[in-house]
């Protein structure tokens, strides 16, 4: 068996021909990732971003959602343990089931607005959308 001796990539026209193919085949990988042509590439687009950005307030509103549960824990905990005449902690616990409250109705918005969103794409697809 004869082994093929290693050989380093030597001279500019070697270099620029290895360089050029990894361009070419970056390029042909990005046009294979690009929306479809035509007139609903522009809405399918619009539509991916404004679904992308009700993701991020979604995840947002989910994590609002868990601090404000572990606030009201805490408080409802530090209510149980406290002597009787706790009126400063159930004015907390009251202040924290209102906050509780308030980012659950947020992240039922936020779903929402997500699904709708997620809609939205599926109709600048032309498909209909997906049940859940």
């Amino acid at each position: 068996m004869s082994a093929v001796p290693y050989r380093a990539i030597g001279g500019r026209n070697e270099m620029l021909k290895v360089l050029l193919t990894a361009l070419a085949a970056t390029i042909a990988t990005a046009a294979f990732g690009q929306p479809p042509a035509g007139d609903r590439s522009g809405a399918v687009q619009q539509a991916q971003i404004r679904a992308s950005a009700a993701y991020r307030e979604l995840e947002q509103a989910q994590y609002e959602l868990k601090l404000a549960e572990q606030d009201y824990i805490n408080t409802q905990d530090a209510y149980r343990a406290a002597p009787p005449p706790a009126a400063d902690i159930k004015r907390e616990l009251d202040k924290m089931k209102k906050a509780l409250d308030s980012a659950k109705a947020r992240e039922a918005r936020a779903r929402k607005a997500h699904k709708a969103a997620l809609d939205a794409v599926e109709k600048a697809w032309g498909r209909p959308p997906k049940s859940q």
